[in-house]
């Protein structure tokens, strides 16, 4: 199948055309078998976003003599701002283009470019985790945090500064413990209170019971808790030898008891023994504190090249975190009852991720 508008960019060699559900086994084993590729671009995505979000998807693919050379997922989106982006990919740390040789990267750029100007977006936005078009602009928000693991535990717990050692040490011999839960049931009360508590609009329980779905073996959830009671949780997601923890949440007591100390130690530890050899702790904003946990714990941040290509914008999209209208946000949101964050934030996440 042709995509709808993706013609006239000197392709000769390499069709490009639209996702099909017959391409979904064929996507996934060039994503596994390409370097380049990451969790963020399995197929699987594509039934997440339409069915969590209802989000209008655009996958787009390369293929010489049948088979997928090179592959690009993109949805729609609206911004809090009005604007209307085609994005590769929303609600994920990495997108963009991934293919056998650089001139396939460059046409699906071009034909994502193309599909953008013909649906009237404002612009196009590419999370690269490098720059691959000098000619478009790139943001500095956001970093990466990303470290390998040893074959032995003990060699990943001396890796990690002294400071945070002893947090971890202080979260075990406060006797917290964790299971690993196979729905969202527990998780998503905390992650609803942590999300408020931050300012931050709550992502819908049916996201996660989608993604658990979705994914399957390859996301689990990791519950914390002193005895009986959860203070804290993770979502992870597994993929070849990596391990992504990537929506956490934590009830007031966690910082107490160094229960996120404790939770991602844990998990390292877990990820070890079950032969994974990388950690990735996920995309945060420079001068967060998140940003300054993930340092703190000896992971060195490298910046991602979010590309745009503005069509009726002008401006970059930014997301000022410093800005004064920003702070005010955040802090209303955080005097929200928990019932109304609930029952407001699902409609607002889709728009802001």
């Amino acid at each position: 199948m042709t995509a709808h508008g993706i013609t006239g960019h000197g392709i000769t060699a390499h069709g490009i055309g639209l996702f099909e559900a017959a391409d979904f086994s064929q996507w996934n084993a060039f994503v596994e078998a390409t370097p380049e590729g990451t969790f963020f671009h399995l197929a699987e995505w594509k039934r997440v976003l339409e069915r969590a979000f209802g989000i209008r998807t655009h996958y787009l693919w390369a293929k010489k003599g049948g088979e997928i050379c090179g592959l690009l997922p993109l949805a729609f989106v609206r911004r809090p701002n009005l604007r209307r982006a085609l994005v590769s990919t929303p609600f994920c740390v990495y997108g963009g283009a991934i293919a056998t040789r650089p001139e396939i990267v460059q046409d699906l750029e071009d034909a994502a470019a193309d599909l953008a100007a013909k649906a009237n977006c404002d612009y196009l936005e590419i999370r690269n985790r490098h720059r691959t078009r000098p000619d478009w602009p790139t943001s500095d928000l956001y970093f990466t945090f990303q470290r390998p693991l040893h074959a032995d535990v003990e060699q990943n717990l001396l890796a990690i500064p002294r400071k945070e050692r002893a947090d971890i040490r202080k979260g075990i011999a406060a006797g917290l413990q964790s299971d690993r839960d196979c729905d969202a049931a527990r998780f998503f009360p905390i992650y609803a209170r942590s999300a408020r508590d931050l300012g931050t609009p709550t992502l819908p329980q049916r996201y996660f019971d989608i993604l658990l779905e979705a994914f399957g073996e390859h996301a689990e959830i990791r519950i914390v808790r002193k005895d009986a009671t959860p203070i804290c949780g993770v979502l992870s997601f597994y993929f070849r030898d990596q391990v992504l923890p990537y929506y956490a949440g934590g009830l007031p007591a966690v910082r107490a008891l160094k229960g996120y100390h404790f939770m991602y130690w844990d998990l390292m530890r877990d990820a070890t023994e079950r032969g994974m050899r990388h950690f990735d702790y996920g995309r945060s904003i420079q001068g967060s504190g998140a940003f300054a946990f993930k340092k703190n714990w000896g992971f060195e941040p490298r910046p991602l090249a979010y590309q745009y290509h503005l069509v009726r914008a002008r401006t970059l999209p930014r997301l000022d975190p410093d800005s004064a209208q920003y702070r005010r946000l955040i802090g209303a949101w955080k005097k929200l009852p928990l019932s109304i964050a609930n029952r407001i934030g699902p409609r607002l996440a889709p728009w802001i991720n």
